[in-house]
């Protein structure tokens, strides 16, 4: 199962079925990096990294299972290239509910794939990037980081979350080789983020970008992965906000009527 491409170093995307994951995943094959694709839904993988080709494997993975991103970690390691790069891209956000009507179950979701995933993940995979000598995290976040906003409770919180474990991370491994990154995206229209957000109600997910000329896509995001992640390795972007001109704060969006 080994790599027998002159020891190219492999790249961890996870969410990589759909969105910003498969943007970036092929970003970074184009970049040079062999690309784990991990995500749940195989059939979905299989037709990336058919498109990808021989720069890419398919991993199916659940971030919320502990023996599932163990079989991760497997799998790379039997690759037997160096692990240089990992992408925690996979997260998401259910609902719009206020606080005082928030609904459990969507916040206990909102939590273990943003928050517990990223820490499975990590966990996992740190050793071989600190072995490689020249690792890197990407984290995806989001603008909803530090910044609220009514009915998004459950998500700020989980995202609040996940940029705390991000940057108590830099501070623990300073002095190893392991650069620690975190991008923080404002609008991005995706096929699927607002969707899934929504549970497949289309109207509500196309009026979050209605007006909004020019949102964010997935491939604005992977191109700024790849920018961050081919830095010269002493570089270290703590923290990159992105959003499109169309949104000057999490509260202003100018929509043309």
């Amino acid at each position: 199962m080994g790599l027998d491409r002159s020891m190219q170093n492999i790249a961890v995307v996870t969410g990589a079925s759909s969105g910003i994951g498969a943007a970036t995943a092929r970003r970074l094959a184009g970049e040079g990096f062999h690309v784990v694709a991990a995500a749940r839904r195989a059939d979905r993988l299989a037709t990336l990294v058919k498109e990808i080709g021989p720069h890419a494997t398919a991993v199916t993975c659940d971030i919320t299972s502990d023996d599932s991103v163990a079989a991760l970690a497997g799998t790379v390691a039997e690759l037997g290239a160096p692990l240089t790069l990992l992408v925690n891209n996979a997260g998401g956000a259910r609902g719009l509910d206020p606080v005082a009507a928030g609904s459990i179950e969507d916040w206990q979701w909102m939590y273990d794939v943003n928050v517990l995933g990223t820490l499975r993940v990590t966990k996992a995979l740190l050793p071989a990037l600190e072995a490689s000598g020249a690792g890197t995290i990407v984290t995806i976040g989001s603008t909803a980081a530090f910044t609220p906003y009514e009915g998004g409770g459950g998500y700020v919180a989980a995202k609040h979350a996940q940029t705390a474990l991000v940057g108590t991370l830099r501070l623990e491994i300073v002095g190893k080789p392991v650069r620690v990154v975190e991008i923080d995206p404002g609008m991005v229209q995706t096929d699927e983020f607002s969707l899934n957000r929504f549970a497949g109600d289309r109207e509500r997910a196309d009026a979050v970008y209605a007006g909004v000329k020019e949102p964010l896509v997935a491939d604005d995001i992977a191109d700024i992965v790849a920018f961050a992640a081919t830095r010269p390795h002493h570089v270290n972007i703590d923290r990159l906000v992105v959003r499109p001109i169309a949104q000057a704060a999490q509260h202003k969006v100018h929509r043309e009527r």
